[in-house]
């Protein structure tokens, strides 16, 4: 565990040192003012917080500020940090990586094209492989060739069975032949890789409906998690688009991707506040290892600059 938080923590750095001359270095030794605030806030929004999120901190930064008579901003850090991890821990299961009680798991990942749903499939694949469990791979991408073939790669890499069929197939099909591939040895988990065509949204649902109707009827419905797969630099846009599909096609979390690029880590908040459902994963690299559960304390601790080095016992 200890490995796995400190490399958490190395990659959380590196979106630090694009925050910390916005959010984190607003708390210094100045007095506590109305410009503090007002700056403060062009950064929340700016960090994609939200404009409800962000009222909301600042209201109570405010009440905390005049209730205990502070006198510096950076006598507020600690805080403002305990506010934003009060906003991401009231979220059940935040962080918290997959598991699954019965024999057989499913995990649909879903999101527009490039949010990186086929790349996510195979890290998770990799992921659940090194637990030793059995794992299959669906190409339920059908409407493109390159992502069928792309997961065919990424299966070869991480050593993944991947059931696919021809393009134009029925995606639904797919998913059924995975589950029957992972039932014949008796458990396991089918990690499906589907369409993200938002700008044929109807026919797109309907797909995924059926897919998801597919899943329940062949698997405990506690054991299908359905994952949002949302780019980080699309901002508040990530925003719109998990409402778009929550309201469709209701979800159970979320895996932020392109992570190590984006300065925009104000989307978790506003996912946590709006939706009130967990990023479970956050994608830090290309590589199949490059999959995180999403760690609270650490993304707080280093956006607000709180710690400089990993604590020796972490």
């Amino acid at each position: 565990m200890k490995g796995l938080w400190k490399g958490f923590w190395d990659k959380v750095k590196d979106i630090r040192s694009r925050w910390e001359y916005g959010v984190a270095g607003l708390f210094s030794d100045d007095p506590v003012s109305e410009e503090f605030f007002e700056k403060l806030e062009e950064h929340l929004l700016a960090g994609d917080v939200g404009l409800e999120l962000t009222e909301s901190l600042l209201e109570d930064l405010r009440s905390f500020a005049k209730r205990e008579k502070v006198g510096k901003a950076s006598d507020l850090k600690q805080h403002f940090a305990q506010e934003i991890k009060d906003t991401l821990q009231r979220v059940p299961k935040m962080g918290e990586p997959l598991s699954f009680d019965g024999p057989l798991g499913v995990i649909l990942l879903v999101g527009v094209n490039g949010s990186g749903k086929t790349t996510t499939a195979a890290k998770l694949a990799a992921s659940f492989r090194k637990r030793g469990e059995t794992v299959v791979l669906a190409a339920a991408d059908t409407f493109r060739a390159a992502a069928i073939d792309q997961l065919r790669i990424w299966g070869e890499r991480t050593g993944t069975r991947v059931i696919a069929q021809s393009p134009g197939s029925d995606a639904a099909a797919v998913v059924f032949d995975a589950l029957q591939a992972v039932k014949s040895v008796g458990r396991g988990v089918v990690v499906v890789d589907t369409a993200g065509r938002l700008h044929t949204k109807h026919n797109l649902m309907e797909e995924l409906t059926k897919i998801h109707r597919v899943a329940r009827r062949e698997v405990d419905p506690s054991c299908i998690e359905t994952l949002l797969v949302l780019d980080a630099v699309t901002g508040q846009n990530g925003l719109v688009q998990a409402e778009t599909f929550h309201a469709a096609f209701p979800l159970t979390g979320f895996v932020l991707t392109k992570f190590d690029h984006t300065a925009r880590g104000g989307i978790l908040l506003s996912l946590a506040s709006r939706l009130a459902l967990p990023v479970r994963y956050v994608g830090l690299g290309e590589k199949e290892e490059d999959l995180d559960s999403f760690d609270v304390d650490s993304f707080v601790e280093g956006l607000l600059s709180l710690k400089q080095e990993v604590p020796s016992d972490a």
